[in-house]
């Protein structure tokens, strides 16, 4: 199972996207969603919180600190924080877990699982990298949502569709969601 978290960062259609994919190569996966990305979620798209949740296979709440995700002994394969907001990624970076998605990245973390971080936002503080490279040392890939253009993209989709590709590719996973450099 791949969990996949989105919080409220602008950029949710990346987490969406992401679910979409998933649900479409039949992999199992799992979803949190912060309470500030549903506020997110309602500015930026036009999804309901209800059709993204029917995208996973298991939905977890974001307060729950007792679901089965926060356990080193649940088997997941992978973590996806998807768009990261940066007060989520100072927390996961200081050991601050303090909801789903904080305690998930931190047991990912610990137990050596592949956990893929998109933060989104710009510019950038010192504080802000500096937690990044923490989370870098600790293991982490760190996969700003910085699309490429050297594949001649040509919409807002295609540039969704690159960082998901690039998330996927992080992850091991095939796929053909962006043309290749060649």
């Amino acid at each position: 199972m791949i969990v996949v978290a989105i919080t409220g960062a602008s950029g949710v259609i990346y987490g969406i996207r992401l679910l979409e994919v998933l649900k479409e190569l039949e992999i199992e996966n799992g979803l949190v969603i912060s309470d500030a990305a549903k506020t997110v979620i309602k500015s930026e798209t036009e999804y309901s919180i209800e059709k993204i949740v029917s995208l996973s296979d298991s939905y977890y709440d974001f307060n729950d600190l007792t679901a089965s995700i926060n356990s080193g002994s649940f088997k997941a394969d992978a973590l996806v924080i998807v768009p990261c907001s940066m007060k989520t990624l100072s927390s996961i970076a200081n050991g601050y877990g303090d909801n789903t998605i904080t305690r998930v990245a931190d047991v990912s973390l610990k137990e050596r699982r592949p956990t893929v971080i998109v933060p989104r936002e710009t510019p950038l503080r010192s504080i802000h990298l500096q937690n990044m490279l923490t989370l870098s040392q600790e293991g982490a890939i760190i996969l700003p949502a910085m699309p490429g253009f050297y594949s001649t993209h040509d919409s807002v989709e295609d540039q969704i569709n690159f960082i998901v590709g690039k998330i996927l590719d992080s992850l091991k996973i095939e796929n053909n969601l962006f043309k290749r450099w060649e």
